[in-house]
């Protein structure tokens, strides 16, 4: 439980080195949270530094088996620094990763040495990391891909790159990092990509030593596999996915152009990984067909920490390879004539309409392949006089024919997976580790399908006020019109996320700080007229796309 810094790096080698089971935790994470993470999976040992135990004093307080050790402590413990000489296998528990569950009831997954060594090996293989090469590590400590970006580059006798917290909510800091670092290896999820490609366009690096990027956590658009080929020429871009319960990513889709299909496929299963497509009885489906995505081999972890409910519901034996553990993810997905995995979304995504089983996933990838449009997702809606509807949102560059949009879906969709009603949005509203906020939208949905009242909020009064609400809307999708000049940001679904995207789209007039600190539209706008006048002109609305920053939950 530290930060990211090198005593983190030092104290994971230590556990794995020791053949102890290593388990982050975050310092900003609640006391609660804390405990109840600690008091599942059993753990007795808690490894952290003096400024990192607030919240921990208070999960101990009702732990009294847990003994705290402090980093400093450590290092001035009397024992030697060469190898310890302790053996591990490859079948021993290497590591527990706590993942938020359906039920609200976080669980820990358990992954041993060989799949964990596996899926590093497979790093270093698809994305060719190189003795001497540098790799950024970006992500929190609570997901499972903090772990490859830390000691991978060790792996080959490379360097590991810290990138702070700080610099990766500055997108011109974190290319300047990336520039000055000589990173050649990173990984972000799509939407902070979008914005680190944005600020290129704007301001174009050199970057000679960066050649590759792999994005994961979200799925990975067409349109910013090219936008990105058009910015790094000769690079290559590498589309991650994987499990926490399957040592992290399965599959690799390795690519020096963006696909022409349109399509983005996962890309084949990594090394030792066995991937299946399978309906409700494990048998395996038709090419192109969809089914539940499976993995078996190396990869699949031990269970969940002492919850062996769910642990028996998801880890299974592999009907189509004896002896191997077969894990039963949530994901829904299909082969393409090619061999590659093609990702159809998620099995929570599932709705009943008018007695129709719906996958939202299949609706979502059909509207996606639309031409124009950007970003999309589907939300059920409901109001007295319908009931439940679909309803689509998307972006791009402007609105498109609502005939268009329903042929196009129609086309290869049965009619009642067809939305009733689309709304073109020139950004989606983002939750805090950069997803679509498909809560959000399903409640605007609502709200557009019922006539509401007058709105009695003071509208914006001042140049600055009414151009800062058209931005507003924009970050939030929202409209403009309901933005009033005492509103909040953060209470109208603004996060730190979407106040670096207000940054950047304001070309950095204000920064991340600001915005925390004056939320109020008529305060921010305040400030920014204040330094006008020292400076440059108010900020315009702009008329390009503004990006969609995503970092992970850890900044929200």
């Amino acid at each position: 439980m530290t930060e990211r810094n090198l005593d983190w790096m030092a104290a994971v080698i230590a556990t794995f080195k020791a053949g102890g089971v290593y388990l982050p935790i975050e310092p900003h994470f609640p006391a609660d949270r804390i405990a109840r993470t600690l008091s599942r999976a059993d753990c007795t040992l808690v490894l952290t530094e003096p400024g990192s135990t607030t919240t921990l004093d208070k999960a101990l307080d009702t732990l009294p088996g847990v003994q705290r050790v402090l980093v400093d402590t450590a290092y001035a413990e009397d024992h030697a620094g060469h190898d310890l000489g302790v053996e591990v296998a490859a079948d021993q528990l290497a590591y527990i990763y706590f993942t938020s569950g359906s039920t609200g009831e976080p669980k820990g997954a358990m992954c041993e040495h060989a799949g964990m060594l596996n899926h590093l090996h497979a790093k270093i293989a698809d994305l060719g990391i190189r003795e001497g090469e540098v790799v950024a590590q970006i992500a929190p400590q609570c997901f499972d891909i903090s772990l490859w970006q830390l000691v991978s580059a060790l792996l080959v006798g490379g360097r590991t790159v810290l990138v702070e917290q700080d610099v990766i909510l500055d997108v011109a800091r974190f290319v300047d990092t990336v520039e000055r670092e000589r990173v050649g290896v990173a990984q972000v999820v799509p939407s902070y990509l979008e914005v680190v490609l944005s600020y290129l366009e704007q301001h174009p690096h050199e970057l000679p030593d960066l050649r590759c990027v792999s994005a994961t956590g979200e799925a990975l658009k067409t349109e910013l596999a090219q936008r990105f080929f058009a910015v790094r020429p000769g690079n290559t871009l590498v589309n991650a996915y994987g499990l926490t319960e399957t040592s992290d990513d399965t599959n690799h889709e390795v690519m020096r152009a963006a696909p022409a299909d349109g399509r983005m496929p996962l890309g084949p299963a990594v090394q030792n990984v066995h991937v299946h497509v399978v309906d409700e009885h494990l048998h395996p489906v038709p090419l192109g067909a969809p089914g539940l995505i499976a993995f078996s081999g190396v990869c699949v972890g031990r269970g969940y920490v002492n919850d062996p409910e769910r642990t028996a519901s998801a880890y299974l034996t592999d009907p189509h390879r004896p002896g191997l553990r077969l894990y039963k993810g949530g994901d829904y997905g299909r082969w393409r004539p090619d061999g590659k995995l093609e990702f159809l979304g998620r099995r929570d995504n599932q709705v009943k309409i008018s007695g129709f089983r719906i996958e939202i996933g299949e609706i979502d990838n059909a509207l996606l392949r639309v031409p124009g449009v950007r970003d999309g997702a589907v939300v059920v809606a409901e109001r007295p006089d319908r009931g439940k509807h679909l309803v689509a949102f998307y972006s791009g560059d402007g609105p498109l024919d609502v005939e268009l949009l329903r042929n196009r879906l129609g086309a290869s969709l049965p009619h009642y997976m067809v939305p009733v009603a689309f709304h073109w949005r020139e950004n989606l509203p983002l939750t805090a580790n950069g997803k679509i906020d498909t809560k959000a939208l399903a409640a605007l949905a609502t709200e557009l399908a019922v006539t509401t009242g007058e709105d009695d909020h003071e509208p914006p009064v001042t140049p600055t006020e009414v151009r800062l609400a058209a931005v507003w809307a924009r970050m939030l999708g929202l409209d403009a019109d309901r933005i009033g000049r005492r509103d909040d940001f953060l209470d109208l679904g603004g996060s730190s996320l979407s106040a670096v995207k207000l940054a950047v789209a304001l070309d950095r007039v204000v920064n991340l700080k600001d915005v925390l600190r004056h939320p109020v539209l008529a305060d921010l706008a305040a400030l920014i007229d204040s330094r006008s006048i020292d400076s440059r002109p108010a900020p315009s609305v702009p008329s390009g796309d503004a990006p969609n920053p995503a970092v992970s939950c850890r900044y929200a």
